[in-house]
């Protein structure tokens, strides 16, 4: 079950490229999420009808608790990663065994087809980052691996935007940068354009990730690839801070940002980012 929020409410994809707008009385899927759950949505009545390339498309997540992004969870970007650490004569550098994970702000979520906006105190180092993400369905503190997709109501896609000189910054240990602040900025997470049930899915998930800039493409690799997969991260961040109905987890993205080829955001640039099996979430960039 695939569902989007319209300026008519709540809709469910009951046939490729048709929305069904369900009789629900909740402004979003954040909100169904969060109140009484997702499967609500599966026995609402129809209200009306409209084709998806008409609807007007809100925020499917307009605000999540916390959005927790996970860095190096592709084989493909570690490996880039140790590839420029290298070059740089870097050779001590190892990667994190566990998730490296940063905690970025809720209020940085952005909608499908809304802007990606170059904020004006950071405008010229901003990358882009395509990934699944992970909408927790049901409040979950210190779960295990075994049960851990239970928690999930779904997964969207995600780009994880992040102002790369505040994040090399932060990096040097300059104190008033952080990677936290470099990922948080207004319009640094769009997601959408919907959200697709765990039922459509079966774990382990093997689906394919591209990203596109201007029609290029720069990212493609698949999920099986993941080193660490949903449900352990699910279990490790839940071991450190209870995930709430509507937090979403953003799952690592491929080999192909911008980062290491310094090919970053302008303005004007359109990102595609698509999912196998959830659809393609697309952005403008525009300059503050």
């Amino acid at each position: 079950m695939r569902l989007y929020t319209t300026d008519q409410g709540i809709a469910r994809e009951d046939s490729t490229g048709v929305l069904t707008v369900l009789d629900l009385p909740f402004a979003d899927v954040g909100e169904l999420v969060r109140g009484p759950g997702i499967e609500l949505a599966a026995a609402a009545r129809p209200r009306q009808v409209v084709p998806l390339h008409r609807a007007n498309l809100r925020p499917v997540l307009p605000r999540p608790g916390k959005i927790l992004a996970v860095g190096l969870n592709y084989p493909s970007h570690a490996e880039e990663a140790l590839e420029k650490f290298a070059e740089a004569g870097r050779h001590d550098v190892t990667l994190p065994t566990e998730p490296n994970v940063q905690v970025t702000a809720g209020s940085a979520a952005a909608a499908h087809d809304g802007p990606i906006v170059l904020p004006a105190v950071a405008p010229g180092h901003v990358d882009y980052e395509g990934e699944v993400g992970v909408v927790i369905g049901h409040r979950a503190t210190d779960v295990g691996a075994h049960e851990a997709w239970r928690y999930v109501a779904g997964l969207t896609v995600v780009n994880d935007i992040t102002a790369r000189d505040i994040q090399r910054r932060a990096y040097a240990g300059d104190p008033i940068a952080s990677i936290a602040i470099a990922k948080s900025f207004d319009t640094f997470k769009p997601i959408g354009p919907c959200l697709a049930t765990t039922d459509e899915f079966t774990e382990p998930l093997d689906l394919r990730i591209r990203t596109w800039v201007n029609s290029e493409l720069r990212q493609d690799d698949r999920t099986s690839n993941f080193l660490h997969r949903i449900p352990e991260l699910v279990a490790y961040l839940s071991r450190y801070q209870t995930l709430e109905a509507g937090d979403v987890i953003a799952t690592g993205s491929p080999r192909g940002a911008g980062q290491f080829t310094e090919r970053f955001l302008r303005n004007g640039d359109v990102v595609d980012v698509e999912v196998e099996g959830v659809g393609m979430l697309s952005n403008r960039v525009l300059t503050a």
